[in-house]
């Protein structure tokens, strides 16, 4: 047993699968004549002979049978322990998801540390985090309270932040204090989740009038809508900061406070991969504080950043 190899065991793996040996060395990419001289080393090494073949079959012997499912669960417990080494080592892929906002340069900053694989699938802030600590990502940019950072077992540097507006119908573009100012709520908990606990704060603290809606309005054409019947700016929210805004509608700034969203990179706190760690550091580093703890500023009070 001490000759046989790894590679020989996937040899007999892909022969048993397609009892065939050309269309085993094809899959395999290795000339046909080779992988027969394996599977008769691999034979040689263990004491049994695998396969009954001749000119026009291939079958599988009873011991071949027999050894085929020890075989492969062997190979899993073999990748699985790569896996778990590339891992350790920082080469695997670090995992980053996020909800609309990433910097710009996120690829040149952690070009000299990490390979950052940028996940399709863009979610809401609180989904986000979820996957970061059940594992299906290593790091997303959202933003995330400090209760679950504590009740997920995360942690969170500031990245980015937003300061939000108001916009309003008619032609006033001055500035509009928080408190004459309307906030949407969405019934749809499952998108707006975080959107309606900070919005929900800052109605609570500010004075903004709560609104509730059930129809997508946080962004998009139906928020425009909501901005023309209310009569009131109305807050807009992060996902709606970098778009155009109809000719009818203004951008309004708001004071008394000044209020920000901000964006935190996540990851689990049992985190030990350098390569993600490395990420993290050279994402945040050269941060700063982006203006959110000037006088005037406001964040809510759930806030991992509020003083």
């Amino acid at each position: 047993m001490t000759g046989v190899e790894l590679r020989q065991l996937r040899y007999f793996v892909a022969v048993a699968e397609e009892l065939n040996f050309g269309r085993a060395a094809e899959r395999l990419l290795i000339a046909g004549p080779s992988l027969s001289q394996q599977i008769k080393a691999l034979e040689r090494d263990l004491g049994v002979r695998l396969f009954d073949r001749d000119r026009r079959s291939v079958t599988l012997t009873p011991a071949g049978s027999d050894l085929l499912v020890h075989t492969r669960a062997l190979l899993q417990r073999a990748d699985d322990l790569q896996l778990r080494a590339r891992r350790l080592s920082g080469s695997e892929p670090v995992r980053l998801g996020y909800v609309n906002w990433m910097p710009p340069d996120l690829m040149s900053r952690t070009a000299a540390v990490a390979q950052i694989h940028v996940d399709a699938w863009v979610a809401p802030s609180h989904t986000q985090a979820a996957r970061v600590a059940d594992g299906s990502l290593d790091l997303a940019i959202c933003w995330v309270p400090t209760s679950t950072l504590d009740e997920r077992g995360l942690r969170a540097r500031l990245l980015g932040a937003d300061r939000l507006y108001a916009v309003s119908s008619g032609e006033a573009t001055s500035k509009v204090s928080v408190s004459h100012t309307v906030v949407l709520l969405d019934d749809d908990t499952t998108s707006w989740s975080s959107w309606n606990a900070y919005a929900t704060e800052l109605a609570k603290e500010t004075g903004a009038r709560p609104v509730r809606i059930s129809d997508g309005g946080i962004t998009g054409p139906a928020f425009f809508d909501h901005v023309r019947r209310s009569g009131k700016p109305v807050i807009n929210s992060p996902k709606g900061q970098t778009t155009t805004l109809p000719s009818d509608l203004f951008r309004r700034d708001v004071e008394g406070p000044e209020i920000y969203w901000t964006w935190s990179l996540v990851w689990r706190r049992s985190e030990v991969r350098r390569s993600v760690l490395a990420a993290v550091d050279a994402l945040c580093d050269a941060v700063g504080d982006l203006g959110i703890h000037a006088a005037g500023a406001w964040l809510p009070a759930c806030d991992p950043y509020r003083r």
